[in-house]
């Protein structure tokens, strides 16, 4: 006997899983069509320079030669050094306001910092170029110079002229700009355990030392890694604030203190201008490049953070 099934009315659980899959389906499709964009404006210098494009630092519109070696190393080395600053400063501004801070400190304080998420990044960019390098040259960078630069292995790192822009200015700026994620992440994340959790840890004896580093933050460990993760992908992406203080040099130095490039910052500085067909698929290659490596170190975050879990 054959049963005949009929189709199941519509309701509020299989509308929402609909949509929600197609939600997901147009997130896949969108990337998929952001790729091939790109590959097909930036086919052109693909097919001309093929893996030496990724590896050389030569970028000479004159000359029609572009490699993405040195905006490539502009952009990881200043997100780096964004990420070892902001992580370590937003990780204990986190702590001090969830649970050590007053009430009367901790709010103002916090929606200071979620204000300072908002701040566009142009304007962190013109700080950076007219408060923050002229004062960064005639302090850091001129101790730095005394003191540093005849340091073995590291004393390179802060060798070269005084100038106040640079690859360090601009790790520092988006340090600035990435501090305020990190920290209202995770402060929400420790806001969000259970205030019996800290009462029982001080009803065995443990003091607010032990509670912060042994309860709570292995609690919030994922968390916290997430925020750093969407730090570091604002981070990598950032393109005037970069623009501003990082100089514009497409060469790869030793040096902090010398002007370099990112990927966003060239693009940015130079799409305008281009006129040259290969010069235009160059820049267009490079946001593909920017995206397979934001891709790349994304993946390799979440990685490293489900395998630690």
């Amino acid at each position: 006997m054959n049963v005949i099934t009929l189709p199941r009315p519509l309701n509020g659980d299989s509308i929402f899983h609909k949509l929600s899959l197609s939600s997901a389906i147009l997130i896949f499709l969108l990337l998929i069509g952001i790729v091939l964009s790109l590959i097909s404006g930036g086919w052109q210098a693909l097919a001309k320079f093929g893996p030496n494009f990724i590896f050389s630092n030569v970028w000479d519109p004159v000359n029609k030669q572009f490699g993405a070696g040195a905006a490539i190393y502009g952009t990881l080395v200043s997100s780096l050094i964004a990420i070892i600053i902001a992580v370590p400063l937003g990780l204990g501004t986190a702590i001090f306001l969830a649970e050590l801070a007053p009430n009367w400190i901790s709010r103002p304080v916090s929606i200071a910092i979620e204000l300072l998420a908002a701040i566009p990044s142009i304007i962190y960019g013109m700080w950076g170029l007219f408060v923050f390098a002229p004062w960064f040259s005639q302090g850091f960078q001129m101790w730095a110079l005394d003191n540093l630069s005849d340091l073995p292995w590291i004393g390179s790192w802060f060798s070269g002229p005084p100038i106040g822009i640079g690859l360090l200015s601009a790790g520092i700026i988006l340090a600035f700009m990435i501090l305020p994620i990190i920290t209202s992440l995770t402060r929400d994340a420790l806001k969000s355990i259970p205030h019996v959790v800290r009462e029982a840890a001080y009803g065995v004896g443990a003091t607010p030392q032990e509670v912060i580093t042994r309860i709570l933050l292995p609690t919030i460990k994922n968390a916290a890694v997430g925020a750093g993760i969407l730090g570091l992908g604002r981070a990598l992406g950032e393109t005037m604030a970069v623009a501003f203080v990082i100089g514009g040099a497409n060469r790869i130095d030793k040096s902090l203190f010398m002007p370099a490039s990112s990927i966003s910052s060239t693009i940015a500085q130079q799409f305008n201008e281009a006129t040259d067909p290969t010069h235009i698929a160059s820049l267009i290659s490079l946001g593909l490049v920017l995206f397979i490596l934001t891709f790349v170190v994304m993946a390799t975050a979440r990685f490293l953070l489900r395998a630690s879990s």
